[in-house]
């Protein structure tokens, strides 16, 4: 199984996600570096409130970065240039965020990106990114809850965290 590329999907539903939380989107040609890419290509990279990617990137990772401009707080967004930073709790609620998410890219949706996250190398206690969601990620859910990222419910706010 391969993972779906942001070159599989319509690329006008990610932008208005990232619409939704002040976000801008750059497409950088084929082989091109890509700005702000922590892993390198085809990872995606951050810089300021955009995200870039390549046709060859991984929609799991453009909205990992997504998540992570969405969960950093204000101090660390303003100054943003490749290296989002974070404690793992952050980082749990990342990878929270990035599942729920995934439903509103229509290609994509929580069992792909489910399966996308363990084909490409995301490590979880329990041996799945599925099993982390549903038996361990109390924690992550908590902490976007309590930083109004996500309600109660389990529903996107469309807010960033604040501080």
């Amino acid at each position: 199984m391969t993972v779906l590329l942001c070159s599989n999907i319509n690329l006008t539903n990610l932008q208005s996600l990232l619409n939704r939380y002040g976000m801008t989107l750059e497409t950088v040609d084929d082989n091109k570096p890509i700005p702000g890419s922590f892993w390198q290509p085809p990872e995606a990279g951050l810089v300021g409130n955009t995200l870039f990617i390549r046709l060859d990137t991984p929609v799991h990772s453009a909205l990992h970065e997504t998540c992570h401009y969405i969960c950093m707080d204000d101090e660390r967004r303003k100054n943003l240039d490749t290296n989002a930073g974070g404690d793992y709790q952050e980082e749990d609620s990342v990878c929270y965020l990035q599942i729920l998410l995934s439903d509103y890219i229509t290609e994509m949706n929580q069992k792909r990106m489910l399966n996308d996250m363990d084909e490409w190398g995301y490590s979880f206690r329990l041996g799945s990114a599925q099993m982390w969601f549903e038996q361990d990620a109390e924690d992550a859910f908590e902490w976007l809850v309590k930083n109004k990222i996500i309600t109660s419910t389990n529903q996107a706010t469309w807010n960033i965290r604040k501080h």
